[in-house]
């Protein structure tokens, strides 16, 4: 295993154990649930929305690694954006765990702790994982304080 790959798995493990904005969001204005029900994760996300920017953003979770790595790491990169800027989040996330972005060195660094899941699309099963919780942020956006249910199929 290269270094890098070495030091990508070490973040999504780390976020895992110790996820970033973990729980119930008690202000919260939009909220969404997510699923999987071909490996059984779930997710809430909640997001407190005030001029078409995300002021606070939380999740609980029950699923593996990767899609609770995944919630936690976008929630931090979530948080303070406008809806638009999240839309072009979600685009450049799901462009790389499905291989259609490669970042060269430069790119992943702007990417960030998001370049972890680069190699996600080596594995398509896992592709659902990672990519689940940013969905249901995209449902919970598109919805109102009535929790929307995504469901990957």
């Amino acid at each position: 295993m290269s270094d890098l790959q070495e030091l990508y798995q070490s973040i999504i493990l780390d976020h895992n154990r110790r996820p970033k904005n973990y729980g119930p969001l008690e202000e919260a204005n939009h909220r969404a649930e997510g699923r999987n029900p071909s490996c059984g994760d779930e997710v809430r996300v909640e997001l407190r929305v005030t001029d078409e920017r995300i002021e606070d953003v939380r999740f609980t979770a029950a699923g593996c690694a990767v899609s609770r790595a995944s919630a936690s790491i976008m929630t931090q990169n979530v948080k303070g954006k406008s809806r638009e800027e999240v839309d072009r989040l979600f685009q450049q996330f799901h462009g790389l765990v499905t291989g259609k972005v490669r970042p060269n060195e430069q790119e992943a660094r702007a990417l960030g702790e998001l370049a972890a899941f680069a190699g996600v699309a080596r594995f398509p099963i896992r592709v659902k994982c990672a990519s689940m919780p940013w969905h249901t942020l995209k449902a919970a956006l598109a919805g109102d304080d009535a929790p929307e249910l995504v469901e990957l199929k």
